[in-house]
C-alpha cells in the first residue's frame, strides 16, 4: 500500500499516565459497566494456554469507547458542558460521546460518515445526538469537527487522540488485571489508538512483564507501518469489514505512547476477522462486531508461541446490524 510519513509532533508534555488512568477509573465508578471475564475451555485447548477474554461489548452503548467518552465529557467546566460537544465517528465513539452527553446533560452534534452501520447510526440520535453526515473517502472529518468547534464555540472531542479519552480507554485493561492478575500477553484491537495507549500505560503498571500488542486490519496497518518507521505514517481510507479501525492515521499523542510502550503490532485479514467471529457467536454465544475480533484474531494467529502462558485479549464492541453479521458468518 502506498504510504508517506508524516513530520512527528513532540507530545510529550500532553501525555497521560497512569495516574490519569486511575483518576477516569474513579470518574467512571458506578456509571461505566464493569464488564465480564470470559474464558472458553474450547480455546484454551485450541491454544494450549489460558485466555482471558475481556468482554467490552456488554459496556454500555456496547463498547470500550463509553469509558473514554464520558471521562472526557465529564472533565468539562459547567460551561463547556452548557457550550456542548462535537465528535466525528464511524460509530462507537459517536455513540459513546452522545450517551455521554445525555448522561451529563449537554448537547451533542456528531459527523458521522453516510455509509455508517444503520444501528449505529440509529443509537446516536435515539441517545438525543444531532447527526450530520459525510463521505469518509473523500472528506476530512477531523477537519469538519473542528471547523464546526471554532465556529460555534463547541468542545471537540476525538475519537482517540486525546488524553482523557485514551486515559478512559485504559480503564478497561485495568479492570482485567485486577481481576485475573499478571499476564505474558495482551492483545488489544487497533485503530487510532486509544484503547491500545490506555491499555499500555495500565499494563505497565499493572503486569510490568506483559508483552502488549496491537492489532489492526491488514488493509490499514498504518499503525503497523508507523511503528517500524519510528513516524506516523498516513494511508488511505482502508477498505475492511473492521469499520471502526478504517483509520488512515495513528494519533499523535497515542503513537508516543504505542511506540514507548508496545512491544509489536500484529496484522489480521478479513477472513480471519470472519472466523474469530464465527467462533464467539458459536462457542461462547457473543455477538462481536468485526473491529472487536481483532484480538482473538491475532492470538489464535499467534498461538505457536503462546503456547503455556497467560493471554489477555480485550473485545473493543459488539455493535453491528443483524443482517450484516448473519451475511457475514454466511461467507
Amino acid at each position: 500500500m502506498q504510504s508517506r510519513a508524516v513530520k512527528v509532533i513532540d507530545m510529550s508534555q500532553y501525555l497521560p499516565t497512569f495516574t490519569d488512568v486511575l483518576a477516569a477509573a474513579e470518574r467512571l465508578q458506578g456509571v461505566a459497566h464493569k464488564t465480564p471475564v470470559l474464558q472458553s475451555s474450547t480455546l484454551n485447548a485450541q491454544m494450549q494456554a489460558e485466555v482471558f477474554i475481556k468482554c467490552e461489548n456488554f459496556q454500555r452503548m456496547g463498547a470500550f469507547k463509553f469509558r473514554g467518552g464520558f471521562n472526557a465529557l465529564a472533565k468539562l467546566s459547567p460551561l463547556q458542558k452548557q457550550a456542548g460537544v462535537v465528535a466525528y465517528s464511524s460509530g462507537n465513539h459517536a455513540q459513546a460521546v452522545a450517551l455521554s452527553a445525555r448522561i451529563l446533560k449537554m448537547p451533542a452534534t456528531i459527523f458521522m460518515p453516510h455509509d455508517a452501520s444503520p444501528s449505529k447510526l440509529a443509537a446516536t440520535k435515539a441517545y438525543g445526538a444531532k447527526v450530520i453526515g459525510y463521505d469518509r473517502y473523500s472528506e476530512d472529518a477531523s477537519a469538519l469537527a473542528a471547523q464546526l468547534a471554532q465556529d460555534q464555540g463547541l468542545n471537540f472531542i476525538p475519537p482517540f487522540d486525546h488524553p482523557d479519552v485514551l486515559s478512559g480507554q485504559g480503564t478497561a485493561a485495568l479492570e482485567l488485571f485486577e481481576e485475573v492478575g499478571e499476564l505474558d500477553a495482551l492483545f488489544v484491537c487497533l485503530g487510532g489508538g486509544g484503547l491500545l495507549s490506555g491499555s499500555a500505560l495500565s499494563a505497565k503498571a499493572k503486569s510490568p512483564l506483559c508483552q502488549i500488542y496491537g492489532v489492526e486490519p491488514e488493509a490499514g496497518n498504518d499503525v503497523q507501518q508507523s511503528f517500524r518507521k519510528g513516524e506516523r505514517v498516513r494511508i488511505p481510507t482502508p477498505i475492511t469489514i473492521a469499520d471502526g479501525a478504517q483509520t488512515p492515521m495513528v494519533g499523535a499523542i497515542t503513537f508516543e505512547l504505542i511506540k514507548n510502550l508496545v512491544d509489536d503490532i500484529h496484522t489480521v485479514s478479513d477472513a480471519q476477522l470472519i472466523e474469530a467471529m464465527r467462533f464467539y457467536a458459536e462457542r461462547m454465544k457473543m455477538v462481536v462486531e468485526p473491529t472487536g475480533c481483532l484480538s482473538l484474531a491475532a492470538a489464535l494467529q499467534a498461538k505457536a508461541s503462546l503456547k503455556g502462558q497467560r493471554v489477555g485479549v480485550i473485545i473493543s464492541g459488539g455493535n453491528i446490524d443483524m443482517a450484516r453479521f448473519a451475511e457475514l458468518l454466511a461467507r
